[in-house]
């Protein structure tokens, strides 16, 4: 991603190579630094020879780089040799949590159009009001039900986002538990951002109706910029096998069961009257519950057969995914009603939050379940498909 351009006097490549006896595999892989310029002002022998032309993606140039088919170009070793790996990773883990939060914002702004074509297309008649009178179409039950979809999912990811951001400053200052639960996460945060963005924009499309599919609408590009972002920073079935492989079968489970344990604090200790949050509390009771058997399933599966645990590693992370933003949605919705009980002047504000956190609940969250049963019940059909 621009490999080339004017824009600036010089570019830094960080490039992952071998040095001539490395090791075998990923273990001999070293980092370098390969310059457009060299210290002397020279070009070094990195050349552009080619542009990729993606779904979408126009304004950012991917390039296709040759190294050294002129004699050979000069890199510098960044660190140790066969190293490269891990120092690509330091910056990775950031990208993905930086990716996750694009999804998050680019599902924001298409929410954000969809509500304003909403509010302002006139189409078809209310029904149980004057049939005289076209209304906008955000006056249909269906246009808000979609509209509510976008916007839950997009709280419930930007709160998770804003959960391991938080948890990245603590770690910053030396909290070890803290980079625990940023390492747990990240391919949380990285996936259900990104999968969200892609369902969300293409719900803003199916707003507009036809005119979705007009580009002077606009709604389309949200669609077109959201594709590519489950393929960034490694797709989301690697953040899948990442999860599973790296961080719960490497310590037995102990970060996750730690996490676990932080979700079902925030459900017990629920004391409302609230009738809506107290359906919240119940409800995420059962999902977590959900997630438990997905967990000890998948633990039971790698140790029976590897393939088979990452067979339903993707709906495992799903499942997670989706309970604890359901336990996000939740904890917003006791702040918005602890203010309320205070009696905030932004109360409109506050039962929207709570009854967007409600939708979340009831819409939103049965997907875990069927995530749930699909890691107990659905590996082995993978495992024997010919194909």
């Amino acid at each position: 991603t621009y490999g080339e351009h004017d824009m600036a006097k010089n570019i830094i490549h960080l490039v992952l190579a071998r040095t001539p006896d490395a090791p075998k595999g990923v273990r001999g892989i070293s980092l370098f630094i390969v310059p457009k310029f060299l210290e002397d002002g020279t070009r070094n022998d990195v050349v552009c020879t080619g542009l990729e032309h993606k779904l979408g993606i126009h304004a950012s140039p991917t390039c296709t780089m040759q190294f050294g088919d002129g004699g050979g170009a000069t890199g510098y070793l960044v660190g140790e040799e066969n190293h490269g790996l891990k120092y690509m990773f330091t910056m990775m883990n950031n990208a993905r949590l930086s990716v996750g939060l694009q999804g998050v914002a680019i599902a924001e702004a298409s929410y954000q159009h969809a509500l304003s074509y909403a509010k302002d297309r006139e189409q078809g008649y209310a029904l149980n009001g004057d049939k005289s009178k076209r209304v906008e179409i955000i006056e249909h039950a269906d246009i808000k039900r979609m509209l509510l979809l976008m916007k839950a999912q997009i709280e419930a990811c930007r709160t998770l986002t804003y959960e391991a951001a938080l948890n990245l400053d603590l770690a910053s200052s030396g909290d070890g538990g803290a980079q625990a639960k940023v390492d747990l996460l990240t391919p949380i945060v990285k996936s259900m951002g990104t999968d969200m963005s892609v369902e969300v924009t293409s719900i803003g499309v199916q707003i507009h109706g036809g005119m979705g599919f007009i580009e002077e609408t606009g709604a389309a590009q949200f669609y077109r910029d959201a594709r590519i972002l489950p393929i960034y920073e490694g797709t989301n079935g690697i953040q899948a096998a990442d999860l599973l492989f790296r961080k719960t079968l490497r310590d037995k489970g102990s970060a996750t069961k730690s996490y676990l344990m932080e979700l079902h604090e925030v459900i017990d200790y629920v004391e409302t009257d609230s009738e809506e949050i107290m359906f919240m509390a119940e409800a995420l009771q059962g999902s977590l519950e959900s997630l438990e058997d997905a967990y000890g399933s998948i633990m039971e599966q790698a140790g029976e057969n590897l393939d088979m645990a990452s067979a339903s590693s993707v709906p495992y992370l799903q499942c997670f995914g989706l309970v604890a933003g359901g336990v996000m949605m939740l904890r917003s919705a006791l702040s918005a009603q602890k203010l309320l009980d205070e009696k905030s002047q932004n109360a409109d504000f506050l039962k929207e939050k709570i009854n967007t956190a409600y939708f979340y609940i009831a819409q939103i969250l049965p997907r875990a379940e069927a995530c749930s049963i699909a890691v107990q019940q659905g590996s082995q059909s993978v495992l024997t498909a010919k194909f």
